[in-house]
């Protein structure tokens, strides 16, 4: 795929050292046209499934094509608008597949997507894969984890560092294709990205055992060795869980 100037994109996913296949999908997508890339700019996002060895997989493509899907073929073009209908589109989908098919049932996915229109970013979130932003040797979390343990540290119950450890900490309070509606967290406004700013979007298989300084530290690197080293460093440290990041890095 074309890759226009401004931007550095690099991608990388692994099955991790405990699983027996990867439930987690990304993607990146730019329209083929000038005139629609003026209007829709670029599309990046990442996916965790769960539900049994076919259903994760499942519910991550889902939801990765679905909202690929929407937000590329929509004749509008509001970023934020379109990554939440494609949210509510693949939440709808993934429950009609399980209901479909019995070795479906209880299938679902954490899904984080953001759009980039000019220097403006647009995102939309469920689940606990992550958003991250480095802007002059900084980290920030951009999403909130939708998942017991952060409600707790939310409420005051367990401080963020018994949360890191906590054995509940996975267990999520919202995903595609779990309950009634879906309530996709957004950005309240388009955040003003600078030259220099890299974004990181990641499952929880990289998070989970890599430290927000180690994140931090690798993205100095160029975007694709920065992936296979962050990928490499949560191999080292047991590989829990499938690992999938994928780096965005403004050079303009």
């Amino acid at each position: 795929m074309r890759i226009r100037p401004g931007i550095e994109v690099a991608s990388l996913s692994d099955v991790g050292c405990q699983r027996q296949n990867n439930e987690d999908r990304y993607s990146y997508w730019e329209p083929a046209s000038e005139e629609e890339f003026r209007r829709k700019g670029r599309l990046a996002i990442v996916a965790d499934g769960m539900g049994g060895y076919e259903g994760g997989q499942e519910a991550s493509r889902i939801a990765v094509e679905t909202v690929e899907q929407v937000y590329s073929s929509s004749i509008h073009d509001n970023p934020q608008a379109l990554l939440s209908t494609g949210f509510r589109a693949a939440h709808q989908r993934i429950q009609e597949q399980a209901s479909n098919d019995p070795a479906l049932h209880g299938m679902g996915t954490t899904c984080t997507a953001i759009a980039l229109l000019e220097n403006n970013l647009y995102y939309a979130h469920v689940g606990d894969s992550r958003l991250y932003m480095v802007r002059d040797g900084s980290i920030s979390l951009l999403t909130r984890d939708h998942s017991y343990v952060s409600r707790l540290v939310e409420e005051g119950i367990l401080s963020a560092e018994e949360a890191e450890s906590h054995p509940q900490r996975h267990i999520l309070t919202a995903a595609l294709g779990s309950g009634g509606n879906v309530f996709p967290e957004t950005a309240p406004k388009p955040i003003a990205l600078q030259k220099d700013d890299v974004l990181i979007l990641c499952t929880d298989g990289l998070w989970g055992v890599v430290f927000e300084s180690e994140i931090r530290g690798a993205v100095a690197r160029q975007p694709e060795q920065a992936c296979k080293d962050l990928i490499a460093l949560a191999k080292q440290r047991g590989g829990p869980d499938n690992i999938t990041v994928q780096l965005l890095r403004l050079s303009r």
